[in-house]
Parts: C-alpha cells; sequence; structure tokens
C-alpha cells in the first residue's frame, strides 16, 4: 500500500478503479467524510435540465438495501447528519459524525452514491418538494436574481440555466432517467472520497479497499462545451416588490487562470464580507443608500464571473449605479499604495483562514480543491500566493475585468 504524504498536512490514495481519496488529520472528536463528483446541471442534456439536483435529492430515497427512512435514521441514531448540494459543476455528498462512527458514515455514503435505486414511489413526492423550493426563490428576488443574471451572461450554454430546473422538465423524470443520468456521469475517474478528522489514514484506505475496490466504471468523457461570449445585455424587469434588487458584473477567469487569485484580492476589496470594502464604505457607510452590497467571483472549470449586487430604494438606483461606476474607475486608473496592498492581502489571508476554521467548509474545500487541482494548498501556502500579487497585477485585471463596456446588468424594478 503506497500512500502519499504531502508536505500542507494531507494524505491521499487513489484506488485501482481510478477513485482518489483525500484526508486531512485533525484531533477533533467530529469527523467529516463524503464524497465530491465532478458533475453538476452543466452537464445535463437540453431536456434534462434539473437532473443533477434532482439525482441528488433522490439519493436519499432508497437504495438495493436501504429505504428512505432506514437512510435517515442512520446517521442520525448516533447524532451524526447527512447532507448534500448541487451547482453548475458539482455534487457534493458528505456526513457530519463523531469519529468512532467513521465506517457507519462511509458504507452509508458508498450505498447512497453508488446502490441508489430511485424508486418510483418517492419520485412524485420528491418532485413536489423541488417545486416547492422553485417558488420559495421566486418570492426572494434577492436570490432569484442571481440565478436570472448567471442564464444572461452565459445565455445560450450549457451554464445558462438555473439548478432546480422547472416543472415541465422535473414532471418527465423517472427512475430509469435517473439511473442513466448518474451512468453516465458518476465515474470513479471523475469522484473524490475526502475525509477530515483523527481517523487513520491506513484504516481509511482499507475501508475504501473494502467497500469500493470491487466497484468499476468506464472512463469518464466530459460533453462540456466552453461557453462563447454573449452579446452584452443590460436589462430591467418590472417586479411588484418593494426594493429594487441590481446585479452587474462581467465574464472573467476560470478555476486554472493564474489572474484568478488576483481576481479574488481585488474582488476583497471592491465588495467583499468585509463592513470595510469600498464598495459598502461608499453605499451604505457614507450616504445609507442600501442595507446589502456585495461582490463576488464565481469560476468554473472553463469560465467564470464576477457580479456586483446591491438593494436599495427604486429611486436610489441611478445614484448608486453611479457610485458603484465610480469605485470601479478608481481601481482601474489607480494602482494601490504599498500600504493599501499590504492591508488589503493580511485581510483576505485573516478571511480565508478564518473561514476554513469552520471544519465542515474546510472538509468540503479539500475535496473541490483535490478534484479540481489534485492537490490541496496550506493557509501558509494560499498565503504565500496572494502576498506574490503586485499593485500592478490589480490594476490589469481591473482594467480586464471592471471595463464598463464588458458589464452586464439586470435590474428588478
Amino acid at each position: 500500500m503506497q500512500i502519499v504524504i504531502r508536505m500542507s498536512d494531507y494524505q491521499s490514495y487513489t484506488l485501482k478503479n481510478g477513485l482518489r481519496i483525500i484526508h486531512k488529520p485533525l484531533l477533533t472528536n467530529v469527523s467529516y467524510c463524503g464524497f465530491f463528483i465532478n458533475t453538476g446541471t452543466r452537464d445535463e442534456l437540453p431536456s434534462e435540465h434539473g437532473m443533477a439536483h434532482f439525482v441528488e435529492h433522490m439519493l436519499f430515497k432508497g437504495t438495493k438495501k436501504r429505504r428512505s427512512y432506514h437512510i435517515i435514521n442512520r446517521m442520525e441514531a448516533v447524532g451524526g447528519e447527512l447532507n448534500a448540494y448541487t451547482n453548475k459543476e458539482e455534487t457534493a455528498i458528505y456526513s457530519v459524525f463523531l469519529e468512532p462512527h467513521f465506517e457507519r458514515a462511509f458504507e452509508l455514503l458508498t450505498d447512497l452514491t453508488f446502490n441508489s435505486e430511485f424508486p418510483e414511489s418517492e419520485i412524485e413526492k420528491e418532485i413536489d418538494v423541488i417545486l416547492d423550493e422553485i417558488n420559495s426563490y421566486e418570492d426572494s428576488p434577492s436570490e432569484l436574481i442571481f440565478d436570472d443574471f448567471e442564464n444572461l451572461i452565459f445565455n445560450g450554454s450549457q451554464l445558462g440555466h438555473n439548478i432546480l430546473g422547472d416543472a415541465a422538465s422535473l414532471n418527465t423524470f423517472d427512475s430509469n432517467k435517473a439511473k442513466r443520468f448518474v451512468a453516465q456521469n458518476y465515474k470513479f475517474d471523475n469522484i473524490v472520497f475526502f475525509s477530515l478528522g483523527q481517523t487513520n489514514f491506513k484504516k481509511i484506505v482499507r475501508l475504501a479497499e473494502k467497500y469500493l475496490s470491487h466497484l468499476h466504471t468506464s472512463e469518464h468523457t466530459s460533453n462540456r462545451v466552453i461557453p462563447i461570449n454573449a452579446p452584452i445585455v443590460k436589462q430591467i424587469v418590472e417586479k411588484d416588490t418593494t426594493q429594487a434588487h441590481v446585479l452587474i458584473g462581467s465574464r472573467s477567469y476560470n478555476l486554472h487562470d493564474k489572474k484568478r487569485k488576483t481576481l479574488s484580492l481585488l474582488n476583497n476589496i471592491l465588495g467583499g464580507p468585509g463592513m470595510n470594502s469600498r464598495l459598502n464604505i461608499s453605499l451604505r457607510e457614507k450616504r445609507g443608500y442600501v442595507y446589502n452590497v456585495e461582490s463576488s467571483v464565481t469560476s468554473y472549470t472553463d469560465t467564470g464571473f464576477m457580479s456586483i449586487y446591491f438593494g436599495s430604494d427604486k429611486q436610489n438606483v441611478d445614484k448608486c449605479l453611479k457610485l458603484v461606476y465610480s469605485e470601479l474607475k478608481k481601481l482601474r486608473d489607480s494602482k494601490l499604495s504599498t500600504s493599501q496592498l499590504v492591508a488589503a492581502k493580511r485581510q483576505l489571508i485573516g478571511q480565508i483562514g478564518i473561514s476554513t476554521d469552520n471544519h465542515e467548509n474546510l472538509s468540503l474545500v479539500l475535496g473541490k480543491s483535490f478534484m479540481h487541482y489534485n492537490h490541496f494548498d496550506s493557509l501558509a501556502e494560499t498565503g504565500r500566493k496572494i502576498e506574490s500579487i503586485s499593485a500592478a497585477d490589480l490594476q490589469e485585471v481591473a482594467n480586464e475585468i471592471l471595463d464598463e463596456d464588458r458589464l452586464f446588468y439586470l435590474i428588478y424594478k
């Protein structure tokens, strides 16, 4: 058994069937583990919109040896939890539990991921649950606008439809279609098993060999197509809401672009979670025009986008837009001073350190990183990459991404 130990304090192993395992030792009584699958909404066929998310729901509804009640009760009975999520490119299925129950969690997660039956008796009920989820989004414009904006900026591509699907597509789903989607996308070379806790790694590998080594799939063939550049759109949608909701943004860098880290730092300066972000100071603290203003970066395997959101009284929208454009111009035209750059780096590194101190977040970052990079950076390694960013790097990225001529916008007014 050849176990690889990395400098950034994680251990990895690859089964003969291609499934990769990553474990980060952590001295805690609570453990986290699960499967990270490089499959999401963009891997659906046009007739399957909503299928990736539907499959994630149905994984908990019955396997070859368990009914839904037994699945729900298996970890709950020992105080543990089961969870899952789906996005445009990824599905994660994972559990949180006390360390002595590691094998219980491993076996259950394996059963759900690779032996689900998608019973017809559960499908209609689960479609109703998802339709309720869709309706809740429709009733929340501050959330719905993010889906609509992404559909706008990636219009006509695999990324240009929402995760939940719609009633028309959902009502065509059945057990066979769900099984076909899993068979086409849940391939072992497309899956990572991740673990965080004090379980001995040799034990984890032994359990992987016990529960997974006899399973085999063909190699995964990706059908993803890089989205073409959509025409710039500026759209205003009439909504019966008290407040206006606004999203501005542009295409940006993919997960593998070296400039992505620079964009993350730029985003943090502009409208990150800190109350001292430029947009928060300008729109909220100085003028009181908004309750919430933020910017964010989303990176996919072959593209990405940056967006700025704010909600304001309808009469203040134009004033807010003018202030946003002013802050973008400052970042394009003026380099940060040495002291500003040092402070911005220190803040971002601190935020990353605090977010990864949440062990559930850290476990998911561990799985995602190993899925896409076959590597996991420690905080020190991440810090070194951030420290290497120059003021000129930031200005270059600002001119590429924050150019007003590149900006889409969507307004609910």
